[in-house]
């Protein structure tokens, strides 16, 4: 074997970087090992040359350490395991351990000087789980289903009220488990004192004792289902039946054009010198409030300290740019409104803040037509994490006979007629500040090198996931298992990544350059 595969081959180079890894978390999921199986170690090798050469399947991987030279060296002599010592290993043994895994490849690859540890490029990308598609359970359906049936159980304990003679006290109208099953106690023992028995069949007719315990027998189930799927739910809108850790998400890959939702996980990559340092998978479908746990998460497991935060505008946020500032570290976030802000209709428009004159001494906006918008007062609220964010509203005095009226104010939600509107404005002084400092960062020289950057880095990690791997959907279900293929599928993208560079000789290159022009 050391003869038929070449010296450049990348499973040479596998080979050696997976030996100089520890792996004891690995290890200490594995009770007792016998010499003559497969070690860990040989198993985690074979797992990565596989997503390295596009093989997710067990059974396909199990043949190929049949029939496959470079699995065979990687083997030993030992035997090719089967597909369900396979599959053990990743959703039994690996799922333990994959971030901690994952955390001492990037510190070999930092020791080794190919990671920057400065710099690091963060993105998103939505992935389908193997739940079935059409398997939804929509929070807010449940929740419509659920009030409908605490109505139809306030009707039936007043009908047991007057058939039975009998007086419930509860606390306000909303009726619990721990209530339907204290009237269902009752009723019981109604049954017990009356000595009725319980019929069933064709032809036997229920007493109406009966027919009340076996009503409250469905309303209790219908309960107990119901409030399981709200609790399984949680912050979430959605999950799948058969992978309740999925979340029905809204996918770039629309085959059918009508916008269908389908089970997936938000795989957040952070990428530093084309290399995945770290990752997370979350279930929202959105990007904003998967950062501070991103980032919390990655210092908890690298031992270096990120000082540059690159991400797009879907992480743009007043409680992320605070976080990253208490946290020390710089960030280069393009704003929400940073492409609308380069456009002629964006800055003709005249209702806009962004357009008009701030005076900081008076603490007021003056708009096109020279009337004045003084601070009225400030105003709290709360975010879906908690945070409380203060927002100022500034407002005209009076508006009426204004000729830009019409273009200054917009929207006909108001139920107030167009003539007795006023043009109001929603200030967030906070972010206004910290989004002029991160503009003025990402418009440096360095920071657009870094903007550019995080478009071929972060964004081609998943181009090389999606398309030159050719994974789009897991193939596991459940978060652990999920997140451990993800692992999977990132050290394999590194070890790729980093045979490519040593082959081309760009090894110790960290950032791409910007194009001179003319």
């Amino acid at each position: 074997m050391e003869v038929l595969i070449p010296d450049d081959d990348p499973v040479r180079l596998l080979n050696a970087f997976v030996e100089e890894l520890e792996l004891s978390d690995l290890y200490q999921s594995y009770g007792k090992i016998k010499s003559s199986q497969v070690t860990p170690r040989q198993m985690f090798k074979i797992v990565i040359y596989a997503a390295m050469n596009r093989i997710y399947s067990c059974r396909d991987i199990e043949t190929a350490c049949k029939r496959d030279i470079n699995f065979m060296y990687l083997l030993e002599g030992k035997p090719a395991p089967d597909h369900a010592t396979i599959a053990r290993f990743l959703s039994l043994h690996f799922s333990q351990c994959s971030k901690k895994t994952l955390a001492e490849v990037t510190e070999m690859l930092y020791n080794l000087g190919e990671i920057s540890g400065i710099h690091i490029f963060i993105d998103g990308t939505k992935i389908e789980s193997a739940a079935n598609r059409y398997t939804f359970v929509w929070k807010k359906a449940v929740t419509k289903h659920q009030k409908r049936l605490c109505q139809k159980i306030a009707v039936f304990v007043e009908e047991c009220e007057i058939l039975y003679g009998l007086r419930f006290i509860f606390n306000g109208k909303k009726f619990g488990l721990r209530t339907l099953k204290k009237i269902r106690k009752k009723l019981y023992q109604i049954k017990e004192e009356e000595g009725i028995v319980f019929v069933h069949g064709i032809g036997k007719r229920k007493t109406q004792i009966q027919k009340s315990i076996e009503t409250l027998e469905e309303y209790l189930e219908k309960l107990k289902e119901y409030t399981k799927k709200i609790h399984r739910c949680g912050d979430r809108n959605s999950y799948s039946k058969t992978d309740p850790d999925a979340t029905f998400m809204r996918m770039k890959e629309d085959h059918m054009r009508n916008g269908q939702l389908k089970p997936a996980y938000n795989l957040q990559h952070g990428v530093d010198s084309e290399y995945i340092t770290w990752l997370d998978v979350t279930q929202r479908p959105t990007d904003t409030r998967t950062l501070i746990p991103f980032l919390k998460d990655m210092e908890e497991n690298l031992t270096f300290h990120y000082r540059d935060i690159v991400a797009d505008a879907g992480y743009e946020s007043e409680e992320n740019y605070l976080f990253l500032e208490e946290n020390g570290q710089n960030a280069y976030i393009k704003p929400n409104n940073y492409e609308q802000s380069k456009k002629r209709k964006y800055k003709n428009d005249i209702g806009r803040m962004e357009n008009m004159t701030y005076e900081e001494d008076t603490d007021r906006y003056i708009c096109f037509h020279g009337k004045e918008l003084p601070w009225k007062y400030d105003r709290k609220e709360k975010t879906a994490t908690g945070y409380q964010r203060i927002t100022s509203v500034y407002e005209c005095a009076d508006c009426k006979g204004c000729p830009y009226k019409t273009k200054c104010i917009k929207g006909n939600h108001s139920k107030t007629p167009m003539e007795d509107r006023v043009k109001r404005l929603y200030v967030s002084k906070t972010m206004k500040e910290k989004r002029s400092e991160d503009l003025e960062r990402i418009t440096s020289e360095y920071g657009t090198r870094l903007r550019m950057n995080r478009s071929v880095q972060a964004e081609g990690s998943f181009a090389d996931v999606k398309a030159d791997m050719a994974f789009r959907r897991y193939s596991y279900r459940g978060m652990e298992n999920v997140t451990a293929q993800s692992v999977i599928l990132a050290i394999a993208h590194n070890i790729n990544k980093f045979h490519h560079k040593i082959q081309n000789d760009r090894t110790g290159r960290h950032l791409f350059e910007l194009k001179k022009t003319a």
